[in-house]
């Protein structure tokens, strides 16, 4: 028997469902996309019945077209989008309203009033995150406060509250499992991340009750087991359950102090591992739990932008300007430089380090000269921007030098946007070949929680492939793209 692990990253787009062997190697992968809604603006919301059925048709389908591995699945494992917050049901865990998207600003001025009442400083020492609504509690705040019969049926304990990861493990094990890990329960405005657990001032706080929220288990924990509705002849249990940023730094092997990672997804998250010391940020970068093994944990600053992929997204789906991601490469190539032209993308707000929400997207510079090409290569460069802003508050206040980035996300196959980053941040950048980190993060947990892999050392050894990128712009030029930036930003602030 040639064990095979079954892997599943529920991300913002879409859901997806992996194949890899105990080296770590992707064997197969089948994604299927699920529906955004956007009832106002700023508000993102996605249907979660609707991600569960994606889920195991995907697998189904994976399955189907894999027929050979059906005995030798060893365990499933399991990454997710973060910060988004499903309320569902104890019973037959029915969704009782649409899951609120990490991206979703709806709780803005709750977030505002908190901030006004003082409650920032005690939420950023037990969270290390700030009062924002890119996070779930004052999203269930907003929820409790429009919906009474929602608040009513968590607070009496026929509903409860979790991240999507909490939720498809509860679906897959039919109820049995209610659980989370630390990864995703540190991004919820309701952990403490000293104390590694729930924080009932902060659940006060927010209006949460406690008794509604997920057990939380280390990444590589039991979680159960599951036959996927009956697609599996036989139950094979859950190891390795991880936030998809987690598990991207935890699959690039960022195992030290001072080793960081970029994942260009639908949004990026930058983060830089800290030890298992907690450090506090004087410019816009939270801190967050990376994972815990063995009751001890590795903490991280972890720097959030909003949109990174989703702008390329919205150049396809909204603005007809391209028609393939994969066709903003040769447009960016097209024009020798951005002929001035900045694309500040704060569709939903801006993200670290600013943490604006209430700031609005722009385009600027343009004059009769500019072209699409122009504008498709300002949304590319302006992914390359927000990530060297986020980089540079994080150097400063880690205290460390660092040298090496490494990237990873469906945009690391965009040659452009790669050198662009390494260009303008003036770091070194390895950009993974295998594009779904975060699911081998997770498989990499599983290996741990399951006895097939013995320590970090084991998992350190296995293969690992990555094209390197080195800056080859000037500094004089890279400053000056990037003082553009700034002064565009500048701009899009004051409004």
């Amino acid at each position: 028997m040639t064990p095979i692990i079954l892997a599943v990253d529920q991300s913002t787009s879409a859901t997806k469902a992996m194949l890899f062997d105990a080296n770590g190697t992707l064997l197969d992968s089948l994604g299927i996309e699920h529906r955004q809604y956007y009832p106002q603006p700023g508000w993102v919301e996605h249907d979660a019945e609707e991600i569960y059925r994606h889920t195991c048709r995907a697998i189904a389908a994976l399955l189907e077209r894999n027929p050979q591995v059906g005995d030798d699945l060893a365990f499933l494992s399991l990454t997710n989008q973060r910060e988004t917050v499903v309320v569902f049901e104890r019973e037959t865990g029915r969704p009782l309203y649409h899951a609120i998207v990490w991206q979703c600003n709806r709780a803005e001025g709750i977030c505002r009033q908190l901030v006004e009442q003082g409650h920032d400083a005690l939420v950023q020492e037990a969270t290390g995150l700030k009062i924002d609504t890119y996070f779930p509690a004052p999203k269930l705040t907003w929820l409790f406060a429009h919906e009474p019969a929602i608040k009513e049926a968590v607070y009496t304990g026929r509903a409860l509250v979790g991240t999507i990861d909490a939720y498809l493990v509860y679906r897959l094990t039919r109820g049995s499992v209610f659980a989370t890990d630390h990864s995703n329960a540190s991004r919820t405005l309701l952990y403490n991340i000293a104390r590694l657990g729930w924080d009932e001032a902060l659940c006060d706080l927010f209006g949460v009750p406690p008794a509604a929220l997920p057990e939380v288990r280390e990444s590589r924990a039991f979680f159960g087991e599951t036959d996927v509705e009956g697609v599996l002849t036989r139950p094979i249990p859950i190891y390795g359950v991880i936030g998809d940023s987690q598990a991207a730094l935890f699959a690039e092997r960022c195992f030290e102090p001072g080793m960081a990672k970029v994942t260009f997804g639908t949004g990026s998250s930058v983060l830089l591992n800290l030890g298992d010391t907690i450090r506090r940020s004087a410019n816009g970068i939270v801190t967050a739990v990376g994972w815990v093994l063995d009751g001890r944990p590795v903490y991280a600053f972890e720097g959030n932008i909003n949109f990174t992929g989703a702008t390329v997204a919205w150049l396809r789906d909204q603005m007809g300007l391209i028609a393939s991601s994969a066709e903003s490469e040769q447009m960016a190539l097209a024009v020798p430089d951005n002929g001035g032209v900045y694309l500040v993308p704060a569709f939903v707000g801006l993200g670290a380090p600013y943490w604006r929400p209430d700031a609005k997207g722009a385009i600027v510079g343009l004059t009769p000269a500019s072209t699409r090409n122009h504008i498709v290569r300002a949304a590319l460069e302006a992914i390359a921007y927000q990530v060297c802003d986020v980089l540079q508050a994080m150097a400063q206040d880690a205290g460390v030098s660092l040298e090496v980035i490494h990237a990873d996300g469906g945009a690391v196959r965009n040659r452009f946007l790669m050198q662009f980053v390494a260009d303008i941040t003036r770091y070194r950048l390895r950009a993974s070949t295998l594009p779904e980190l975060s699911a081998l993060g997770a498989v990499l947990m599983g290996l741990l929680g399951a006895g097939m892999a013995g320590s970090l050392d084991d998992l350190a050894r296995l293969p690992a492939q990555a094209v390197d990128y080195a800056p080859v712009m000037s500094q004089a030029q890279a400053s000056v793209y990037y003082a553009g930036w700034q002064a565009a930003v500048r701009r899009v602030l004051a409004e």
